[in-house]
């Protein structure tokens, strides 16, 4: 049997239906989101030898990737090429934080191994005092 409604203008107490309390022992938060990941074999990829744009305009990170294509080479002539975009990846926020940590990672995994040199941060010279 369904509960009686309250009519407009009825502003009866018994009419409004109580706030639910939280069941004894349920958690009151939300807990986080499970996601899986599911790769996809056939997804195209992009090859990029350049980044030709970077920009964060406070919603969004958004990364231009190049591809440079030369010319033909000829004997005695300098060699040109032109640079096309290849890929644009736009990056809410907290994707771009999370590549700019995995990125720190990867650079400190490379300095480890040898294959870059870490290069040391210019500081700041204060000022003489007087």
């Amino acid at each position: 049997m369904a509960e009686p409604t309250s009519s407009k203008g009825n502003s009866s107490p018994a009419a409004a239906p109580a706030p639910a309390a939280p069941a004894a022992g349920a958690p009151t938060e939300r807990q986080p989101a499970s996601i899986r990941y599911l790769d996809q074999a056939d997804m195209a990829e992009t090859f990029a030898d350049s980044i030709t744009g970077l920009m964060f305009d406070g919603q969004t990170l958004r990364i231009e990737f190049g591809v440079t294509r030369f010319d033909e080479v000829k004997p005695n002539t300098q060699i040109t090429g032109r640079r096309y975009p290849a890929c644009r990846l736009v990056l809410p926020p907290a994707a771009a934080v999370e590549l700019i940590n995995r990125m720190q990672q990867i650079a400190a995994a490379l300095t480890q191994a040898g294959v870059v040199k870490a290069t040391p941060r210019a500081t700041i010279a204060e000022p003489a005092k007087s």
